[in-house]
């Protein structure tokens, strides 16, 4: 066992060979059991009863290390072929403890609690998410390495040629990447052949949620690594030195991007111009670009290269604000709108110079509805005065006008309405005038469809409640590993209230909270202590 561990943790072909005949071995006893014992044994094609290929270790990385010239530098191939060591031992020891317990499976039929001590170790997730994170930069080193050296590509043809799978590289350094959803595929088939009762039914529970824990935060953690990349290609693509300088702090980080328009409005309300933007939303400041179309292509090729950009302005969170008119109702897809009302509301917060959402020219239309509606109502009630009987000008004929003005005046309404479902209007600090007063202005963009704006409004209002004092100070939470939670992981704060303390002195608190869109109820335990003088 000793000479098999070690054979493991050097990631020798010879100590997996042995693992996969451990294993095969321990099969044999399995084949004998019930129904359900025989649906639960670990078939030759399982990927828990086979192991890892070598990846590239053996095939690929010993005898590019030992080429005279060389095919890859040092720096290349630690980039290609970057933490597959690792990934290989952990697989190796797993498959270790795995076929001890197949090899002891009349006695104990225990494989579950194999899995959680497998993978619930810190440097299983280390490795795994800074493969993954590398990934494709490993990828681009191979396909850049077959177009400039084609020594590289036919090296890759012999050795794909004479292995037994016939299997390329990238689907072999695909395989650490796939073996996740594997495994849990795998539990969860022999959670189904499990009877409730058997003592390996909850470590399979146990094994299934760690994994899919597991899968969670590799998927986390490569969405952090893009958000980094992104930061670095914004910063490549303002090419400014003030915004390198604000983009270079370690606790900022890009939430989202999104293409918009921006639209501009004279005092009258009336559309003057339009113009696309792209507004990068960061944990604490929002910037407006416009991209630089005379840098956006590589002279020696003709290709788009990265897309640079022109920044407009940059704001802090904490000063911007979401406008919005009118009752409050749902910009999403399947927005409930608020029963018509004849316009009062309209005309009570109009006001001479101010800009409103939607279109000037619909909440002009809709003022002369209004203004006539007004008039025919009085006209009605002159019309209802009179003494003697007139064809044509009657109370009936009255009413059907109000009717139909009033008919109008929803439907315009709902024109409105809908085109507030895409527009998002911001108020943002201007510059102090001559006083030292501050000033505001205002920007309207409309996103392309209204569930866009529902969630960037929603991305934007959690970034600002992540930036309240109660929120950047208040949590203290320490992972398996004993690192602190980061910033952007801490439950948000919404709101907390008192409650009567228990005899005990000891009550429970529901605290409602926020995460990147999604709301969470979550019970906290909280502990009186009393202070000795």
């Amino acid at each position: 066992m000793q000479k098999l561990v070690k054979a493991a943790k050097e990631g020798t072909k010879d100590g997996l060979e042995k693992t996969k005949a451990a294993v095969k071995k321990g099969r044999s006893f399995i084949r004998t059991k019930s129904f359900h014992q025989g649906k639960r044994h670990l078939s030759p094609s399982t990927p828990a009863s086979s192991p890892l290929s070598a990846v590239g270790s053996q095939q690929y990385e010993k005898p590019l290390l030992g080429m005279e010239p060389k095919l890859l530098s040092d720096r290349k191939l630690k980039v290609t072929f970057y933490r597959i060591r690792e990934i290989l031992q952990c697989h190796a020891l797993f498959q270790i403890a795995l076929a001890s317990r197949v090899a002891d499976w009349d006695s104990s039929e225990m494989i579950g609690d194999v899995f959680v001590a497998s993978f619930s170790k810190s440097m299983v997730l280390d490795a795994y998410s800074e493969y993954v994170n590398n990934f494709s930069s490993a990828m681009g080193v191979i396909k850049k390495t077959c177009m400039s050296k084609p020594a590289f590509l036919e090296f890759l043809k012999q050795v794909q040629d004479g292995s037994t799978d016939r299997v390329t590289l990238y689907g072999l350094m695909m395989k650490p990447i796939q073996r996740f959803p594997q495994f849990i595929l795998l539990l969860q088939d022999m959670l189904k052949n499990t009877p409730v009762g058997h003592a390996d039914r909850l470590p399979l529970q146990m094994a299934l949620t760690e994994l899919e824990t597991l899968a969670d935060k590799l998927n986390e953690r490569k969405r952090e690594a893009d958000q980094r990349c992104e930061i670095k290609h914004i910063a490549k693509a303002m090419n400014e030195r003030y915004l390198n300088k604000l983009l270079s702090s370690g606790s900022r980080y890009l939430i989202r991007s999104d293409d918009m328009v921006e639209t501009v409005y004279s005092e009258r309300g009336e559309v003057v111009k339009t113009k696309e933007r792209r507004l990068f939303l960061l944990n604490d400041v929002l910037m407006c670009a416009t991209a630089n179309t005379r840098g956006s292509q590589d002279g020696s090729s003709g290709a788009p290269s990265w897309q640079r950009f022109l920044l407009k302005w940059s704001v802090p969170l904490s000063f911007v604000d979401v406008v919005e008119f009118g009752s409050s109702e749902d910009t999403g897809d399947s927005c409930r709108f608020p029963a018509p009302h004849s316009g009062e509301k309209v005309v009570v917060n109009a006001k001479p110079n101010k800009l409103y959402m939607g279109p000037g020219q619909l909440y002009q239309d809709l003022q002369n509805l209004i203004h006539d509606l007004s008039l025919v109502n009085q006209i009605s009630g002159m019309i209802s005065s009179l003494k003697g009987n007139y064809q044509n000008v009657n109370a009936t004929v009255a009413q059907d006008w109000v009717s139909g003005l009033q008919r109008l005046i929803s439907k315009k309404e709902e024109e409105i309405r809908a085109a507030d479902r895409c527009r998002i209007q911001l108020q943002l600090p201007g510059k102090h005038d001559k006083s030292g007063r501050p000033t505001f202005f205002m920007a309207v963009f409309n996103t392309f469809t209204p569930a866009t704006k529902q969630s960037w409004v929603s991305s934007l209002q959690m970034a600002k409640l992540a930036l309240e004092d109660d929120n950047l100070q208040g949590w203290f939470l320490a992972e398996d590993d004993g690192n602190h939670m980061k910033k952007q992981k801490h439950p948000l704060l919404l709101r907390q209230m008192p409650v009567v303390m228990s005899k005990l002195q000891e009550f429970k608190v529901w605290v409602t909270s926020a995460l990147r869109h999604n709301g969470r109820i979550q019970l906290s335990m909280c502990k009186q202590h009393h202070s000795r003088e």
